[in-house]
Order: C-alpha cells, then sequence, then structure tokens
C-alpha cells in the first residue's frame, strides 16, 4: 500500500517529512507511528494506515513534496510485494563500504533520491559510530525546524518589506483597574483594543499580494508564542473582532497553551490578519518586531512599568508601557500608522473594562 502526503489542513497544500519512525524492512501495525510531518512550523504525526512491512521509503527526512505525493510503500501481510518505481539498488562504492565496515543497509538512513543510501550516507554512520555520537571540537548545533521555518520567514521579510517603526507610550491605569482583581494580564486587553481599532484603520489589517491590497473584513490575531530554544511560532484566534473580551482571553489562552504543548494543528496557525508580539514579559522597553508577510504590520507589547504621569497640576505614579508597531511602507504612510496608535492608546486609556469584562463587544 503506497502512504501518501496527508491532507492535514483545508489551507495546506505540502508537508516536509521530519522524521521516519520505522526502517526499510520492519514491521509497522495499522495506526502505530510511523512518521512526523511539518508543516508551516506545525509537527504532525502520522500514523500507519495498515499493518505490514516497511518496503521502501521514497521521501528521505528533510524532503517537502506537495499532498498526495507518495512517501513510502507498506506490503500488507497476505499481497504481493509491489516494486515501488524509484526503488533502487545500492551503487557498487556503497556496497562496499558497508561491507569493509560490517554493516547491514538497514541501518544507514538515506538521505538520496527516494531515501537512496549514497556514500555519504556510509561515511556519516561510520563517524558517528567512532564518536559515540559526541561532538569533537566546535559543537555544530543545527537549527530547530521551528528556529529555521522562523529564519527563512523573517530574512524574507527584512529583504522585501520596508519595515518603518513607530511608538506611542500607553498609560495603563484603567486597564489594570480592571484586570488585576481577576489576575489577567495586559494582553488580552491589547488585543481587544487593537479589534476595536482596526475597523477604522482597514489598510492595517490586510495583505500586500503583488500590487494589490487585500482589505480583509474578519480579524485574525496572529499572536506570537516564543517556545524557548526551539524558536517562535504564531497561532491564530480566528474572527478575533466578533469576542468579547473574555472569550478573547480565552482564546489566546487556549492558542498559546496548546503551541507549548505542540497541539497546534495546521489550521491554527493559517490565516493570520495582523499580529501581535508580546514582549513585555521579558521586561524589554521597546521591541521592533519583523512584519510577517503577506501582513502589513505587527504590534509589540513592551514591559508595563510605574512611572510618574502629569494629571492637571499634580504627579501621580501609574503603569506605563509602550506599543511599537512595524508597517510595510508599501501599505501605507506614517499618518495613517500613527492615528492607528492614537486610537489604541486612547481606547486602552479611556475605556469602561470594567464593564467589558461583564459584556459583549
Amino acid at each position: 500500500m503506497d502512504v501518501v502526503m496527508p491532507q492535514l489542513g483545508e489551507t495546506v497544500k505540502e508537508g516536509t517529512v521530519t522524521v521516519w519512525h520505522k526502517k526499510v524492512g520492519e514491521r509497522v501495525e495499522a495506526n502505530e507511528l510511523l512518521f512526523e510531518v511539518n508543516t508551516d512550523k506545525v509537527e504532525t504525526e502520522v500514523p500507519a494506515p495498515v499493518s505490514g512491512v516497511l518496503a521502501a521509503i521514497l521521501v528521505a527526512e528533510g524532503g517537502t513534496v506537495q499532498v498526495g505525493t507518495t512517501l513510502a510503500v507498506i506490503e500488507e501481510e497476505g499481497k504481493p510485494r509491489a516494486a515501488p518505481a524509484r526503488d533502487a539498488p545500492l551503487s557498487p562504492v556503497v556496497r562496499r563500504l558497508l561491507a569493509e565496515n560490517g554493516l547491514d543497509a538497514s541501518a544507514v538512513t538515506g538521505t538520496g533520491a527516494g531515501g537512496r543510501i549514497t556514500r555519504d550516507d556510509v561515511l556519516a554512520h561510520v563517524e558517528r559510530s567512532k564518536t559515540g555520537g559526541k561532538p569533537q571540537g566546535d559543537e555544530r548545533l543545527p537549527l530547530s525546524k521551528v528556529r529555521k521555518r522562523t529564519a527563512e520567514q523573517m530574512a524574507l521579510s527584512w529583504r522585501t518589506i520596508p519595515h518603518v517603526l513607530q511608538a506611542v507610550e500607553v498609560d495603563f491605569h484603567a486597564v489594570d483597574a480592571a484586570r488585576l482583581p481577576r489576575a489577567l494580564t495586559y494582553l488580552p486587553f491589547v488585543a481587544f483594543a487593537v479589534c476595536r481599532a482596526l475597523p477604522e484603520f482597514p489598510a492595517l489589517n490586510a495583505s500586500l499580494e503583488g500590487d494589490v491590497l487585500v482589505l480583509h473584513r474578519r480579524i485574525n490575531l496572529g499572536i506570537a508564542v516564543d517556545l524557548g530554544g526551539e524558536g517562535l511560532i504564531v497561532p491564530v484566534v480566528k474572527d478575533a473582532g466578533d469576542k468579547s473580551l473574555p472569550d478573547l482571553a480565552l482564546a489566546i489562552h487556549s492558542v498559546s497553551e496548546k503551541a507549548r504543548t505542540g497541539r497546534l494543528a495546521p489550521d491554527d496557525v493559517t490565516e493570520a490578519t495582523y499580529t501581535l508580539s508580546n514582549s513585555g514579559r521579558f521586561g524589554t522597553l521597546l521591541t521592533a518586531p519583523i512584519i510577517n508577510p503577506p501582513q502589513v504590520a505587527i504590534l509589540s507589547t513592551d514591559a508595563v512599568t510605574r512611572k510618574p504621569v502629569a494629571q492637571g497640576e499634580t504627579v501621580a505614579i501609574h503603569p506605563v508601557g509602550v506599543l511599537a508597531q512595524s508597517f510595510d511602507h508599501r501599505a501605507l504612510d506614517g499618518a495613517y500608522s500613527a492615528a492607528y496608535l492614537r486610537k489604541l492608546k486612547q481606547i486602552l486609556e479611556e475605556r469602561d473594562w470594567a464593564a467589558d469584562l461583564g459584556r459583549g463587544p
């Protein structure tokens, strides 16, 4: 039976095989973990569709293919074995190296076309065996799958998008009065304010497709979640603009926990129209976030600290933080972005947040 790249989400068109949990010649049971696929930073475990022997691996680890592509062949019991079209014999050089080192071909992972074992595969396996798998000299750490994908996207963004950064200071005194009794963070309040402001500034809830700016009716908020050494991932709260403040807080918490525990589905990281990056918990003063294309803007929330604030003839100590927005200068200009940031500031400082915690939007 052919094992194909599965359709892991409505918008997913391709996937990368990251790990094979079985070697050619090994038995696998139906529903037993067979391989793992990465789709836009989300790792998904894929079980075997039937029981049998793994007869061939046609796409090696690291290979990226379209949905529906044949990845492997499982020889089912009671059925004749079908030789895969891409199955290839070992080259004479590989056979000699295997014999000289007393190795069985099944012990070596092939990285050639269709999973074919190459000379370098055998030599690398022998070297790892000699060193016990321990690095010699300077340690070289390959980027994690998530960090590599993030690096590719951010490098593309920085090369192709003319970034502009603007920032405003916000007095969070009104927010604190509502959030502290309920042990909430600042993020859902900022997210709610974003959802209230974006309809007045539709060019920010947009994506750039060539020379066309697409204005989105839905507000799908990307929430950047730090995974420590693994990198960064951005799950999406769909239709955030339709949610009440309590529902939005729950949704942000839910997708963030799914991200940290590795339970995101491929559709959980698609269709974002605007992104929030929460650097405040790291104690930063101001962060210049990088836009995630094809979006045209991203907002960073930084640390909130207590500062003196003038109130008429008196001075009070209030919680103050910075909201910083990077925007694509091809899509809008500084006056438009600045007006949006002033609107956010007004909402956060003047809204009746206690009432919002008890009623819908």
